[in-house]
């Protein structure tokens, strides 16, 4: 086994060095391009030194490029179900602006790559042969194909757990400032003045798609569907009904409120239930031990000494 190691070292070190040149290469292409393009509109040249490109970053240059190279070679190695995942994942998460498909597939091809050329390493410099060498291999290549989407995963489901948390209050807030006689449209924009976190953008962006001729109907359930989040769901199928039939605002919020009120006492009570059992196996193999040592060690030497 040992005289394949080099080569694939060679082999993975020259993919790399490929598609980063790859990406530098796309990178200038698509200037070129570009000036082409300004230079056919406006009837002129635009000179382009090599100062100018110089000038910018090497993220620029070299690792925005490149990671644009692995986002389309992990696109098309990527199945489309597991790419529709990881949008829809993107969304639970917020949508962050640095994220995007493309780039959680290029991470994932980068992540693979690097978790295979370390678990050659690894295994190099453990000295096995054999299936454990290549079991290494793609243990480490496994592992880095899937922190991406571990990450991506911890994101959404932080977030889906601060909208959660948000909700009672948000609702307390909202349910008084429709009893205190205003609108649920203005009610809804005092809460996103009023308060921070995920939940206030959802809802400041449900109010931007009603002010763009979105209606109420659509904009609550694109809420629900963005969040999926069971409390907040139940909360906008209670407010289509309420807007469907004509029942007071007032009123079903109020509701609401009460009804998130005790599943969050009923989160707590099932979290405290938790507790004794999370608890048993630390202090089963960390905490007992000691304190056996702490109590019997003494007593065990005394014994040892005068019978021994």
């Amino acid at each position: 086994m040992s005289e394949y190691m080099l080569p694939i070292g060679v082999a993975a070190t020259f993919l790399s060095v490929s598609l980063l040149v790859f990406g530098v290469q796309q990178s200038l292409t698509r200037r070129r391009r570009a000036v082409q393009l300004l230079e056919a509109q406006l009837g002129r040249t635009i000179p382009v030194t090599r100062e100018e490109d110089l000038s910018r970053s090497f993220r620029e240059r070299a690792l925005v490029p490149a990671l644009g190279t692995l986002g389309a070679v992990g696109t098309r190695l990527t199945p489309i179900g597991m790419r529709k995942r990881i949008a829809r994942k993107l969304i639970l998460a917020g949508s962050p602006a640095a994220w995007s498909a493309d780039k959680v597939a290029a991470i994932k091809v980068a992540g693979t790559v690097t978790g295979t050329v370390l678990g050659w390493l690894v295994a190099t410099a453990l000295g096995v042969e054999g299936l454990p060498f290549a079991g290494a291999i793609l243990l480490f290549g496994g592992i880095g194909t899937l922190i991406p989407g571990a990450a991506l995963d911890i994101k959404a489901r932080t977030r889906q757990e601060l909208i959660r948390r948000a909700l009672p209050d948000t609702m307390d807030l909202l349910t008084i400032s429709v009893e205190a006689g205003l609108g649920f449209d203005a009610a809804l924009s005092q809460v996103v003045k009023s308060t921070e976190g995920p939940l206030a953008h959802e809802i400041a962006r449900m109010l931007q798609e009603m002010q763009v001729g979105v209606s109420r109907v659509d904009s609550l359930r694109s809420l629900a569907d963005r969040t999926d989040v069971e409390e907040l769901r139940g909360f906008t199928l209670a407010m289509i009904q309420a807007d469907q039939f004509g029942v007071s605002i007032s009123k079903v919020l109020r509701s609401q409120a009460n009804v998130l009120r005790t599943k969050r006492r009923q989160r707590a009570e099932e979290k405290a239930m938790k507790v004794p059992v999370k608890l048993l196996f630390p202090l089963i193999f960390c905490i007992l031990p000691a304190m056996f040592v702490v109590l019997i060690g003494p007593a065990a030497i005394r014994i040892s000494q005068n019978f021994f």
